[in-house]
């Protein structure tokens, strides 16, 4: 799969053409709509199923260092809530410049400052999961893909050798997928 492609299946999610229109919008540093919003939304197309089917949440990664409070993170929320208020799906807004505060409290592993939305991306579960799309300055969608898009086209999960890697988070969340689309094949964690 080239990323024109997955730009392509991508944008058959309404959901994510609209967010991905509204972003430069909300000027919100190193703003991007990552993760599931984008992969489960190839899986569909994939798997001829509507292109919302099975997507939890729309999530979109940030990274502003300027402030690293939880009320100014929380304002960024509230505005990006607001903004796709109409869509009626739950979109989850983090800024990765301040993962670090808290990760290691709620997951129990270390986590290092980042310097930029892409190193969270890095850091997904599975390379599947690794990927992003954020309008640049023309108009044009940016990919980012930092392990390509192989596993994304032939469904496959594979775990992510990062030093932040949580088989059990894996498995977990492996598993759930794999409910929601049999047709993936997952690779055992270890």
């Amino acid at each position: 799969m080239e990323a024109d492609e997955l730009v392509h299946l991508a944008k058959r999610n309404p959901n994510n053409c609209r967010i991905l229109e509204r972003l430069p919008d909300l000027a919100i540093d190193d703003a991007w709509l990552v993760s599931g919003a984008v992969f489960q939304t190839v899986w569909n197309c994939l798997t001829e199923r509507s292109p919302e089917y099975g997507i939890k949440d729309y999530d979109i990664f940030y990274h502003d260092s300027s402030d690293l409070s939880w009320e100014a993170e929380d304002r960024v929320i509230k505005r990006v809530t607001e903004a796709l208020s109409d869509l009626c799906v739950n979109v989850e807004v983090r800024n990765q410049a301040r993962v670090h505060l808290w990760y290691e409290e709620r997951f129990g592993t270390p986590y290092p400052p980042l310097n930029s939305a892409r190193e969270g991306m890095d850091r997904f579960l599975a390379p599947v999961c690794m990927v992003g799309l954020r309008p640049d300055r023309s108009g044009h969608l940016e990919v980012y893909a930092p392990q390509g898009l192989d596993d994304l086209a032939s469904l496959t999960i594979r775990p992510n050798g990062t030093e932040n890697f949580s088989a059990e988070r894996y498995e977990e969340k492996a598993k759930r997928w794999q409910a929601t689309w049999p047709e993936l094949t997952v690779l055992p964690a270890r």
